[in-house]
This record gives C-alpha cells, sequence and structure tokens, in this order.
C-alpha cells in the first residue's frame, strides 16, 4: 500500500518538473557576475527534451542530471558548466571540461545530449540515503 494515491510514475514526473521549475527561478534571481552565462545554460538544458525529461541538480554550480529523485539519486551523463571567460564546458566529471569548451550554452547542451546512455528510461523515485556502513 501507498501513502499517495498519485501513482509513482506520476510523482518521479512532477518532483522532476518541479526541480527544473526550482533551478530555473534561482537562475533567474542570481546575482553574480556569471549569473547570465549560469541563465543560459539552465535554459538551454530545460529547452532540450531529453535533458528536461531527467532529474536536475546543481553541484558547484555545475548542471547534472539524475534518472532518479533524490535525496539517493543515479547520477547520469556529462556535467555542464558555465566557465568563467562566459563560454560552456561539458565533461565527465564534476566541472572538468574533459568533452568540451563551448562558446555558447546551445552547443554545450547539444554535445551533452551526445552523450548520454541510449537506454535511459524515465525519472522514478529514489530512495531514501541510508546511513554509512548500511549495505
Amino acid at each position: 500500500m501507498t501513502d499517495s494515491p498519485i501513482p509513482a510514475e506520476n510523482r518521479a514526473a512532477r518532483l522532476t518538473d518541479d526541480a527544473w521549475q526550482r533551478l530555473r527561478a534561482e537562475a533567474a534571481a542570481l546575482e553574480v557576475p556569471w549569473a547570465e552565462a549560469h541563465r543560459q545554460l539552465i535554459e538551454a538544458a530545460h529547452a532540450e527534451p531529453a535533458l528536461r525529461a531527467l532529474y536536475p541538480f546543481t553541484s558547484h554550480w555545475a548542471l547534472r542530471f539524475s534518472t532518479t529523485t533524490g535525496p539517493a539519486m543515479c547520477t547520469v551523463g556529462p556535467v555542464l558548466s558555465a566557465e568563467g571567460d562566459g563560454g560552456f564546458g561539458v565533461g565527465t566529471g564534476i566541472v572538468v571540461a574533459n568533452l568540451g569548451r563551448f562558446a555558447t550554452a546551445s552547443e554545450a547542451v547539444a554535445c551533452a545530449v551526445r552523450e548520454l546512455p541510449p537506454d535511459i528510461g524515465p525519472v522514478v523515485l529514489g530512495a531514501p540515503l541510508r546511513p554509512w556502513g548500511d549495505g
């Protein structure tokens, strides 16, 4: 039995949509020198259906994706970042642009999409975090 009358897949989709809206609102409210580049990156990623279908989150201001909602997430695909020079990076590690540096957010997003695994399914609800030492 479940606590919610909403099916799990619908809850996961709703949480994913909510996460995107929260990221977009946070980016719109940023008042730092690199805010415009960060906003461009978030908006370009949101405009891409393959990325918009994933659960988004930021770590050290880099945009990452998960196939599960929080709290225990299953990260997938590359990391996108707005670089200090106004460009955009795509990498396999946190804020490491080893897959390329690009002049526009759209180019970086296109690179990220090409790097996604082909068999990604819809986002599912994430499991709770387990204390250290369990499992």
